[in-house]
């Protein structure tokens, strides 16, 4: 179990990758914005159980690596900072999607199971708990596998809110949503340095430093 410390950092910077208009907020905006609040919200259960499955991938993958040798723990967690600063740099460089506009029918259960898949197939939820949950699994504190089931599912826990606030909001405010030019900033600009600033932090931290 790990202490509250490190889940109270974790979760501050899960907040910070949640917030960031990435696939899975791209989907829930389009879902919120075409079909409205019940087909957006069906969206965000379905990307949260596809964020769950990382966690479980993570949690078996990252006790077996710690289980077979320290170094290649540290290899795993330098890779994956090494990956979230890549894809922070690729984000200033590239423009932002566009969220669309037409409005589609789709029923709750389709939109359940694309968020499903949106999350399961998405690389970046993956490597963010291969490069972030290493720095906060401490030998000290217990089984790797529990440490890292606790801080998944506070990942899938605040990720519910964070994208549920994302649908609300999307299908109260659909026109505004349309015409406005802050989520193309923050997909880009925000986005890109807050990715960065993870990958600094996941290469230069580690729990027994962070205490």
């Amino acid at each position: 179990m790990p202490d509250l410390h490190s889940i109270i950092t974790f979760a501050v910077a899960s907040v910070a990758l949640l917030l960031i208009p990435g696939p899975a907020v791209i989907y829930v905006l389009n879902r919120s914005v075409s079909d409205g609040r019940e087909v957006g919200l069906a969206a965000v259960a379905g990307l949260e159980l596809g964020n769950f499955v990382h966690v479980i991938a993570a949690t078996v993958g990252l006790s077996a690596i710690l289980a077979t040798s320290a170094t290649a723990f540290n290899i795993v967690k330098l890779l994956g900072a090494s990956y979230l600063i890549l894809v922070g740099i690729r984000t200033l460089l590239r423009h932002p999607q566009q969220i669309a506009s037409d409005s589609t029918s789709i029923s709750l259960r389709r939109s359940f199971t694309q968020g499903i898949i949106v999350n399961t197939l998405n690389p970046k939820v993956a490597l963010f708990f291969l490069s972030y949950l290493p720095q906060f699994i401490d030998a000290d504190q217990g089984a790797a596998w529990s440490q890292a089931l606790v801080l998944g599912s506070t990942f899938v826990f605040i990720g519910c809110l964070t994208d549920g606030m994302y649908a609300l909001t999307a299908s109260a405010l659909r026109g505004v949503l349309l015409r406005g030019r802050t989520l193309p900033f923050v997909q880009r600009y925000v986005a890109g340095t807050v990715f960065i600033a993870l990958g600094i932090a996941a290469a230069t931290t580690s729990p027994s430093a962070s205490k």
